[in-house]
């Protein structure tokens, strides 16, 4: 039986199934606000030398995102009736590593922006070492979230998921994709480097998320591989949708700045395939992630959803 804690966030052995059809912008907002109040408790504010670092790591975290890699790892885990802590903290860690690789990103030896989700970025409301610091400091607390008993009862699933986010954020994964990124500016690069280069730097880590949750639900392999491919399709869908947005909309409407790709001389799926192009690329490839959940039933149609949402979103 599921019951509410005093903090709005269930509490319960698993995750209730799905029976009905989602209100897929309900659906993200509750998992949003679970995900929220989790990051504040497990980022608690402190006092001492090191109160300017947790202010920074708080800042870069909590107060906006979509929390879409979280949203995927409690979902998915949903399937199998995981347990929700669990898939709450897990969704917490990746969500953490994700403001970790967004505050690197931002800093002017990168990408060098000043806006993240409509506010200054962490550099430019603390400063670079701070900001160099709190990044270091999520990435450990992802690991750390993921080695508790508190994730995961069995300890072979907490070693599953600290070595598949490890895998997905590394040099195979989501920072050697940003190396690759930073080499391709100002070169021309072949439709193939573009995907690679974006199936490392923003598909590892979505599809991670969906595969901490058949993790957490001790899904058996065949199960597993399918979510795995929904994620890598999920991902690249993501990624392709990002830069018609960053060709087509405002700072405004995106939170941060528009355009910096082309002024970076960056190849993307918009300066190769065109803007109608790029969407048509979107479209098959929401419509391949929603293809792998052919062996899931009505339980699985958030994620479904999800996949046309990272299509059809304006942000």
């Amino acid at each position: 039986m599921i019951h509410s804690t005093p903090t709005g966030i269930p509490s319960g052995d698993a995750i209730p199934g799905r029976r009905s059809a989602p209100d897929l912008k309900a659906l993200l907002g509750a998992r949003a606000a679970q995900l929220e109040q989790a990051i504040d408790r497990l980022l608690p504010p402190v006092a001492g030398g090191e109160a300017r670092l947790v202010e920074a790591m708080r800042y870069a975290t909590l107060g906006g995102g979509k929390r879409l890699r979280g949203f995927l790892v409690i979902e998915v885990a949903a399937l199998f009736d995981g347990p929700l802590e669990g898939a709450i903290r897990a969704g917490a860690s990746v969500e953490m590593l994700h403001a970790y690789s967004l505050v690197h990103d931002d800093l002017p030896s990168m990408d060098d922006d000043d806006l993240r989700r409509g506010q200054p970025s962490t550099h430019r409301r603390f400063d670079e070492a701070t900001a160099i610091l709190a990044g270091d400091a999520l990435q450990t607390e992802a690991f750390a979230i993921l080695a508790d008993p508190a994730t995961h009862p069995d300890a072979q699933a907490r070693i599953e998921l600290v070595a598949a986010l490890a895998g997905a954020s590394g040099a195979a994964g989501m920072v050697g994709g940003q190396m690759i990124d930073m080499e391709g500016e100002g070169r021309a690069l072949a439709l193939p480097e573009v995907e690679r280069l974006h199936a490392l730097k923003t598909g590892r880590l979505i599809r991670y998320a969906a595969e901490a949750g058949a993790i957490l639900g001790r899904a058996g392999g065949a199960q597993r591989a399918q979510l795995g491919a929904y994620g890598r399709d999920l991902g690249a869908a993501f990624q392709v949708a990002d830069d018609v947005l960053d060709a087509t909309e405002s700072a405004e409407q995106l939170g941060k700045t528009a355009g910096k790709d082309a002024q970076a001389g960056k190849s993307t799926f918009v300066a190769l395939l065109g803007i109608d192009g790029a969407r048509a690329e979107a479209e098959r490839l929401a419509a391949r992630a929603d293809q792998a959940l052919s062996g899931f039933g009505p339980e699985a149609d958030g994620l479904r959803a999800l996949a046309r949402y990272v299509v059809e979103r304006r942000n």
